[in-house]
């Protein structure tokens, strides 16, 4: 029998004390910013209540930023997930406009929630690169199923744009636009591409 030998340049898999400790820095944190507030957040906070050493959650996540951000990549895993299998019309079972609307608008609620949260992990103009891939191939998938024709992926960015938080913040914080016209406002565009 040959036995393989890891790469050099493969990742050690993680130890199960490791994986452990991260997903508890991970739960604790989440409970921290939806009891307390992304601004109460600190490693020293995070760490008594994830009944850890500090050490470990610098470890871990080297500064309060990248920890905010692995923070905001499970949030975004959460609402990837509702998308991909809740219940309808965000999830699967609703016609696809009727999806479509609903994932604007949620995409819309979910960033002004997390707003202070993305501002933390460092990304205030952009998701992940993972996040914006997806929601641009659900967009697009969506568009598809509505027979919408031309470039798909240009139509899929330009409906997204809208969505992202430094559009939103221009226009709730700068502007001072109701939350009701910013929707409405996507839905027409939608309505556009869509009757286009």
């Amino acid at each position: 029998m040959i036995r393989l030998l890891p790469m050099a340049d493969d990742p050690a898999p993680e130890r199960a004390d490791a994986a452990r400790n991260r997903e508890a820095i991970l739960a604790a944190a989440l409970r921290l910013v939806h009891t307390r507030g992304v601004g109460c957040v600190t490693m020293e906070t995070v760490a008594a209540e994830a009944g850890v050493g500090k050490a470990t959650v610098f470890r871990r996540f080297e500064t309060r930023e990248g920890l905010m951000a692995a923070v905001l990549n499970e949030s975004e895993s959460l609402w990837q997930a509702s998308v991909m299998s809740g219940p309808p019309p965000l999830g699967p079972g609703a016609p696809p406009m009727d999806r479509l609307l609903a994932f604007g608008h949620s995409r819309l609620r979910t960033n002004l929630t997390h707003a202070d949260l993305i501002a933390a992990a460092g990304r205030p103009g952009a998701r992940s690169a993972a996040a914006v891939s997806f929601t641009n191939m659900h967009v697009r998938h969506l568009l598809g199923e509505l027979g919408v024709s031309g470039d798909l992926l240009m139509l899929a960015t330009a409906l997204l744009a809208p969505l992202e938080m430094v559009v939103l913040d221009q226009q709730v914080t700068r502007e001072h636009l109701p939350l009701e016209r910013i929707q409405a406002g996507w839905d027409d565009l939608v309505h556009r591409v869509v009757g286009a």
